[in-house]
């Protein structure tokens, strides 16, 4: 990457920092909350989160976005337009009328459960999965499961924000991880 490419990012990074909020105590006591409906809401911010998730693609050539819910909608739906590629989405259990596939897992704060569309992931498929932050892992894991049960190969994941204090990157067996931020 060129200085000037790498100066781009820097004030990408430090825009999105800056937006970013955190709030402690959800969804329960203990539990520190990033809110990204700040930099969403920011026309600049949404731009830089968009150039920033859609980097790895550089490295990494993907024919398919995939957002989980549900954060990872808005910015995968961004990224997958920014790169001019369809928008798969990882629902929760529940809300897809047909079901290719389905995981649980375990979250820091419960479980939940992701499912995946019936015909709409090609066999051999390259993905780029986006969401909005990596904490314990379980939710980004059980999307590479899925993606990869449907035949796809997990190209890379995007996320805006990984917490390495929860160990989520260890959970995801030395798939490709490319982090915004830390916290």
């Amino acid at each position: 990457m060129s200085p000037a490419a790498d100066a781009a990012q820097d004030s990408d990074r430090e825009l999105v920092a800056e937006l970013l909020r955190e709030v402690p105590d959800f969804p329960k006591p203990g539990i520190r909350f990033w809110d990204l409906t700040t930099v969403l809401a920011d026309a600049r911010g949404l731009a830089a989160t968009t150039r920033l998730l859609s980097a790895p693609v550089t490295e990494r050539p993907v024919d398919v976005v995939i957002g989980i819910e549900a954060r990872g909608f808005l910015l995968g739906a961004a990224v997958a337009q920014a790169l001019g590629l369809g928008l798969v989405p990882v629902r929760k259990q529940g809300k897809l009328p047909v079901v290719a596939a389905s995981r649980s897992y375990d979250l820091e704060y419960g479980s939940a459960t992701l499912e995946l569309p019936v015909g709409v992931l090609a066999p051999g498929a390259r993905a780029l999965l986006v969401d909005d932050v990596l904490a314990t892992g379980g939710t980004a894991a059980a999307a590479c499961e899925l993606v990869e049960e449907c035949g796809a190969t997990v190209a890379s994941l995007a996320v805006v924000l990984e917490l390495p204090d929860l160990d989520g990157r260890e959970r995801l067996a030395g798939r490709p991880l490319h982090a915004v931020l830390q916290r």
